[in-house]
């Protein structure tokens, strides 16, 4: 190993993370994101206020950031700087060494492969409320990443900038022209798709179940060039202490979640969000109505806020914008829409409300 590659910066991390915690997402997940605001022609002090991000606590890796302010910041970075793009081009310039203690762990590992997996199990402790697995596809792996957080409905820079830094982490050892077989987005197709393709130099699938990148086993059959063990251990120690006591989504917020990812499949089910939750139908119900709200409501609430993000992609036809919303006919979405606004979506587009 190369100890002015990792060793100074790493203990630090470490040494850091004896007194923090994490409380969402750890701030090394947004290394140089001022800096990357500020090339794309965007005022940065104003989209950290919109988004509630304290500056200072970006200087400390192990610091933390709340995951709906950090998934904020990344779409109002995107939409004040006007560049659609934001998290692809974010995520494609960040290194392994920048994701702090995440990073490392990888780094440490022995090989490629262990590296994934390292990083896929210590990935709940960089960010919370967020599945990442590995799936056995026989010759590949299929890497899925999708944050659970229920406040968070819009996340599609994150999903882009995430699968970069997971493809990074690839290339630092495979090369840097080195491709995945598939890349896969949970979010419908942007209108500037073709920039994903040449970023990760193959096929990429919108509207899928998962954020993916789908990765031939083959590939990661190599050594890790900085491999340690020793501060393998270290690291995944450290990134550990930084997650205890920390707290959990409220009922709602769970709920929230469950109801967004079932939309693609039609009607929200009751049953099948509270199974989903290890609840029954009765029970999700009550602990709903303690904190305040209702199944149905709760539905509404979610089609709603999703509604007005998609109308913000101009590319997005309003027909594929009611089966994203789990409406069989774009004639029960545009009912609902006027329910809610006064106007039908349309109305909205052509009007710049969603701008």
């Amino acid at each position: 190993m190369n100890p002015t590659l990792i060793k100074p910066d790493a203990f630090a991390a470490c040494s850091a993370a004896a007194g923090a915690g994490n409380h969402g997402v750890l701030a090394a997940a947004a290394t140089g994101l001022s800096e990357f605001i500020h090339t794309q022609g965007g005022d940065v002090d104003r989209i950290f206020g919109i988004s509630g991000i304290d500056p200072e606590r970006l200087a400390s890796p192990t610091l933390s950031l709340g995951l709906v302010n950090y998934c904020r910041v990344l779409e109002e970075a995107a939409r004040h700087s006007g560049f659609d793009n934001f998290g692809l081009h974010y995520g494609r310039q960040f290194k392994p060494q920048s994701l702090g203690l995440i990073g490392y762990i990888g780094l440490c590992s022995d090989t490629l492969e262990q590296a994934l997996h390292n990083v896929v199990n210590a990935f709940p402790w960089h960010q919370h409320d967020t599945l990442t697995r590995l799936v056995d596809k026989g010759e590949c792996w299929r890497l899925d990443y999708q944050v659970r957080h229920g406040a968070i409905l819009s996340r599609r820079q994150d999903a882009e900038l995430t699968l970069g830094m997971f493809m990074n982490l690839i290339r630092h050892v495979a090369g840097r022209h080195w491709a995945p077989r598939e890349v896969h987005f949970e979010h419908p197709r942007p209108g500037q798709w073709h920039d994903h393709c040449k970023v990760f130099d193959a096929p990429v699938w919108f509207d899928q179940p998962f954020n993916s990148l789908v990765i031939p086993k083959r590939d990661l059959l190599r050594t890790m060039p900085e491999s340690d063990p020793i501060l393998l251990m270290v690291m995944q120690d450290a990134i550990r202490r930084l997650n205890r006591g920390t707290s959990q989504q409220s009922m709602i917020e769970q709920a929230r979640s469950q109801v967004n990812l079932s939309l693609m499949q039609g009607e929200p089910v009751l049953e099948e969000v509270a199974d989903k939750l290890g609840l029954s139908s009765w029970s999700l119900q009550r602990r709903l109505r303690e904190e305040g709200s209702s199944f149905t409501a709760l539905v509404d609430q979610v089609r709603c806020e999703m509604a007005t993000y998609y109308l913000q992609q101009k590319q997005l036809p309003i027909s594929e914008m009611a089966l994203l919303l789990g409406y069989s006919e774009v004639s029960a979405f545009s009912r609902a829409f006027r329910r809610w606004f006064g106007i039908s979506p349309r109305q909205w587009r052509q009007e710049g409300l969603a701008s």
